[in-house]
């Protein structure tokens, strides 16, 4: 059975960010070094970084560009790689995922059967916000949210 896929009016958050260029089915390859790369940056910056927390905005496409990224409290200045980022307003298209992250393609692809079957339209892109890290894969959050035409 696909996760239950909900619509919500969404609002953008903002992101500290280093984009890369991902083939398709290769994100697991370059996310955690543009993160750390973020997080270094983060850890200078006094009061920039709020509780949020890691989000990868995909911005669909051959190949796909994604901004992996960390939520922020205010604009700031681009440094180096790391640069500010919004993910988009409007209506979306949501599942929350709990447990392990191996299980995010299921997220996705109930999207995708959603949308086909609902005849709405993908706007192409899409994002994740990653919950709190728990020990636990079982417990771990992670909401996929794709932005609808």
């Amino acid at each position: 059975m696909l996760p239950q896929v909900e619509v919500e009016v969404v609002s953008p958050r903002l992101l500290a960010a280093v984009r890369r260029e991902v083939p398709a089915g290769r994100v697991g390859d370059v996310w955690r070094p543009a993160l750390d790369q973020v997080w270094a940056f983060l850890r200078t910056q006094p009061g920039l970084r709020s509780d949020g927390h890691n989000v990868f905005l995909y911005h669909h496409g051959d190949p796909m560009n994604a901004d992996f990224g960390v939520e922020v409290t205010r604009e700031f200045a681009a440094s180096g790689e790391v640069r500010p980022a919004k993910t988009p307003s409007g209506e979306a298209a949501v599942v929350r995922h709990v447990g392990p992250y191996d299980g995010l393609a299921a997220a996705h692809s109930a999207i995708h059967a959603w949308a086909k079957e609902s005849d709405r339209a993908l706007a192409g892109t899409s994002w994740e916000i990653y919950g709190d890290w728990n020990e636990d894969p079982a417990k771990l959050e992670t909401w996929v949210m794709y932005l609808l035409r």
